[in-house]
């Protein structure tokens, strides 16, 4: 037997050890007994009740236990069925969470170990540890009641967990998955009943089953669910932004809202979805509203017996108004309404009276150059209005300002615009317009000749009319001996049939393509004439080989020639917003030479991404941007555009993409930042936003000559059709501070015609439908425009400043007009304020705000909204824009 040698020293031991462990223990006790004494009596009674519960449990008898999961059940039931805080029961149960899930693993299969299930689910929601979804997994094992009985805050929490279980499991193939979709039906129905539709359309995205979405709508939330797909839509990466707006337009559809199924079956270029439209609707006076929708987008659509079979003249009115033969007539109403039908001449524009001394003294720098922006600017002025006091004066006028004496106060190839500018003043006039221009047809000089057919192509621009006159009268001088000529009647063509994919259009440009002994320029505008006429259409049998096989014969001078690049926008056009569809061209274009491979990339892919937002397209174009190459490198200027062109539809990525801009401005090479301020004024075009206003403005005075005149033709551009007071005070004092540099003024008084455009009733922006669709054509028009501004010495201010007459694509009236049934102007008061952005929000909010009421006509700027003030009528559109047929209401009862 072995004696302890230090008996005396062990039991000190002991006995410290236990005066320390008791102090611990009388501590933890005395918190909890504080805590309880902070509660109040009934919160203690509901503590020792549910701590009760978690004993008895775990007892034997199942009775017992039964009874006790049905307490516990029943109190988080009612405490979780609005979750302003953590509510008391599962703060109470907090400590036992481990308890139960210990006793849970040892319990048999029973009724009753799905209780436990349900009720450990819920607390998981508190107590799980991140990533563990035990919320999910006890869930699956417990019983199958109705999860909205536990409250929206779980039901969210379990969303969350089934995306990421989702996630992990999609790719084994796990028996789990029909489970887990079971779950997701319940959550689905339980988020569509409770007005949280965004929260069923992410749940349902997550787990790549969105079709479901299709059975739980109802009347009751169709919109505002459809309005979260088209909103999101925006944001997703391809092919998923497709599949969102095809479930839309069927939620539509299934509804009957076919208007706007129709603006998604144009978001998706789907003309088999819009003849769908037309079958299935029924009302000839919603037919017509689709049809004023086809024409404010610029498709050229062909009706037939199926699509409208009452009567031949419905099938007719319904025809014209595609044709946009309405629009001059829609357009002179708002003139008249709002009392500006009195022409105005350049001087009114450019107010020299407000300006120092020295401007007047430089009027005659250069008067020549001085006509023709002059030319310009009354062309943009009284764009429309079929009248002015410089081209369409009688030539008996006292004032002596006649047509011919204007024609010929401008040099050589001045006199082509001035001609041209007839046609943008009698724009949308066909009739008028061609009797106008007819004059011009027996002149002598060829430069008259080649004004007058751009004139013809700049009336017929957006109107399709029945007998093709532009055809008919162009055809003739596209194999003229003067090349001027030529171009004229090329250029014609194309702005008379953008967009109609034309196949005589084709037949009658692809042979001057192939002529190895035509003019460069006459070959680089019928590249372009057939990238307009074939916008988006990928047409690569005939047209696109054509421009390649037109590229690749070029020699090396005419690589260096600023027109040659021309002929990869051409190539461009053709792929405008088809994104992947160019793949095979963009690989052809790697073959091409040296000079110009580089460039026509850029540009394919500009273009084909352009309107799409898509973000690696940014990053790859201001990857390019970033290198530091030497001079001659021409393929930076389409990639600063084409960062431009790609984030232009979303609001977001606007944003972002002018900050990225003003960094290119601050580290680019020369040649990036002469194109910045151009792109710039793409992003902004027609919405003078300030701070791009002030961007532009202190650009406008760079020491760079190119980088100036760019700026100073994108406030013109950002400024288009608002008359916005602050960029024309901006452009007066430009033009007093470059009075003798005749090339600056020159653009100044460009800018100047664009800002006072139709006198403020016109817009640039290629966006409509509450900036949802994108007009191509309006587009291709802006861009051919912008390429040419990246070389504007030798293309706007040399002899080809007629390639301002493209922007006549993009030209369109700002504004509602409000019609009855018979297509007559009928006016009504409605609301116009700013656009608030509603999507997801609970409840009816308001869409606009600081709104004021008018009378229709009324002009709706960048950003603007309206709608309806009365109920008398009811709109056929959901988006009041443009033309909009009111019918009335019959459940309407005048106030006494």
């Amino acid at each position: 037997m072995t004696t302890d040698p230090n008996p005396k020293k062990s039991n000190g031991e002991n006995s410290e050890q236990a005066t320390q462990k008791a102090p611990l223990k009388d501590s933890k006790k005395k918190k909890d007994e504080k805590k309880d004494e902070d509660l109040s009596d009934e919160d203690l009674a509901l503590k020792q009740q549910l701590e009760l519960c978690v004993e008895r449990a775990q007892d034997v008898e199942p009775g017992v236990q039964k009874l006790a999961l049905e307490s516990m059940r029943q109190e988080i039931r009612t405490s979780t069925s609005s979750m302003t805080s953590v509510p008391k029961p599962l703060k109470f149960l907090r400590p036992h969470y481990g308890t139960l899930k210990t006793y849970f693993e040892t319990m048999e299969d029973s009724e009753l170990k799905k209780y436990l299930a349900d009720i450990l689910s819920v607390l998981a929601l508190t107590m799980s540890v991140e990533g563990e979804r035990e919320s999910l997994k006890y869930r699956l094992l417990g019983s199958e009641g109705d999860i909205g009985l536990w409250g929206h805050e779980y039901v969210r929490n379990l969303a969350g967990e089934i995306s990421q279980e989702y996630a992990e499991k999609q790719d084994s193939e796990d028996l789990q998955m029909d489970e887990l979709m079971e779950l997701v039906q319940q959550i689905v129905a339980f988020h569509m009943k409770h007005n949280a539709e965004p929260e069923a359309v992410d749940l349902l995205m997550e787990v790549e089953d969105l079709d479901l979405l299709v059975e739980h709508v109802d009347a009751t939330n169709y919109r505002r669910t459809c309005h979260y797909l088209t909103s999101s839509a925006s944001y997703l990466s391809g092919p998923d932004d497709l599949l969102v707006l095809d479930i839309a337009y069927g939620i539509y559809l299934k509804f009957k809202e076919y208007p706007s199924a129709l603006r998604i079956a144009l978001s998706l270029n789907k003309l088999k979805y819009v003849k769908q439209m037309f079958t299935s609707c029924e009302d000839i006076q919603l037919k017509k509203q689709f049809c004023y929708i086809l024409a404010r987008h610029g498709v050229d659509f062909k009706l037939d017996d199926d699509m409208v079979a009452d009567d031949d003249d419905d099938r007719e009115a319904c025809q014209d108004i595609i044709n946009n033969l309405k629009l001059t007539e829609g357009y002179l109403n708002l003139a008249h309404d709002i009392e500006v039908m009195e022409p105005k001449s350049p001087e009114d524009i450019y107010k020299v009276h407000l300006i120092d001394g020295r401007a007047s003294a430089g009027a005659n720098v250069d008067s020549a150059r001085q006509n023709l922006a002059a030319t310009f600017v009354n062309a943009f002025v009284n764009a429309g209005f079929g009248q002015d006091k410089l081209m369409t004066v009688p030539s008996d006028s006292s004032s002596g300002g006649s047509t011919g004496s204007w024609l010929f106060k401008n040099k050589e190839h001045g006199k082509a615009s001035a001609a041209a500018s007839l046609g943008m003043i009698l724009s949308w006039d066909v009739d008028n317009g061609l009797a106008q221009l007819d004059k011009y047809f027996h002149s002598s000089d060829n430069h008259v000749i080649a004004g007058a057919l751009l004139g013809v192509g700049i009336v017929n621009c957006s109107v399709n009319h029945d007998c093709d006159p532009a055809l008919a009268l162009l055809s003739d001088y596209i194999n003229s001996e003067d090349s001027t000529v030529r171009i004229g009647a090329i250029m014609g063509l194309g702005l008379a049939y953008a967009g109609t994919q034309n196949d005589q259009i084709q037949q009658k440009l692809i042979p001057i393509l192939w002529d190895t002994k035509a003019p460069l320029d006459v070959i680089a505008f019928a590249a372009i004439s057939l990238g307009l006429v074939f916008v988006g259409s990928c047409n690569e049998n005939d047209v696109a080989q054509s421009i390649i096989l037109a590229l690749m014969e070029r020699t090396e001078a005419e690589l260096d020639e600023p027109l040659t690049r021309l002929l990869p926008l051409g190539l461009g056009l053709l792929y405008l917003g088809k994104q992947e569809k160019v793949e095979a061209t963009a690989e052809v274009s790697k073959t091409f030479h040296e000079k110009i491979k580089k460039y026509c990339n850029m540009t394919l892919l500009s273009c084909a991404y352009a309107g799409t937002g898509n973000v690696l397209k940014v990053q790859h174009f201001l990857g390019k941007c970033s290198q530091h190459l030497e001079k001659g490198e021409t393929h930076q200027g389409p990639a600063v555009l084409g960062i431009a062109m790609v984030a232009m539809s979303e609001e977001l990525g606007l944003d972002m993409s002018i900050r990225s801009l003003e960094h290119l401005l601050q580290y680019g090479e020369q040649n990036i930042r002469r194109a910045v301020p151009l792109a710039l004024g793409l992003l902004c075009i027609s919405n003078p936003k300030v701070n791009v206003m002030d961007t532009l403005s202190r650009l406008s005075h760079d020491t760079d000559s190119e980088v100036a005149m760019a700026a100073t033709i994108s406030l013109g551009l950002i400024g288009a059709g608002t008359n916005n007071a602050r960029i024309a005070g901006m452009l007066r004092n430009l033009s007093s501070y470059y009075y003798k540099e005749a090339s600056l003024l020159f653009c100044v008084r460009i800018a100047q015609g664009l800002v006072h455009m139709g006198k403020g009733l016109l817009t640039l922006a290629p966006h409509h439908s509450e900036r949802f669709l994108l007009s191509p054509t309006a587009l291709a028009g802006l861009v051919v425009m912008l390429h040419t501004c990246l070389d504007m010495k030798s293309l706007i201010l040399g002899k080809y400043h007629y390639v301002l007459y493209y922007l006549s694509l993009a030209m369109k009236p700002r504004m509602l007009m409000t019609v009855d049934e018979n297509q007559k102007p009928l006016s009504v008061p409605v609301r116009v304020g700013q656009a608030v952005d509603v999507v997801g929000q609970a409840g009816r909010p308001k869409t606009i705000t600081g709104f004021q009421t008018h009378l229709t006509p009324v002009l709706l700027a960048a950003g603007d909204r309206a709608e309806l003030a009365t109920f008398k009528y009811i709109p056929l559109s959901p988006i009041l824009e443009g033309f909009v047929i009111l019918r009335e209401n019959p459940d309407y009862q005048e106030d006494n």
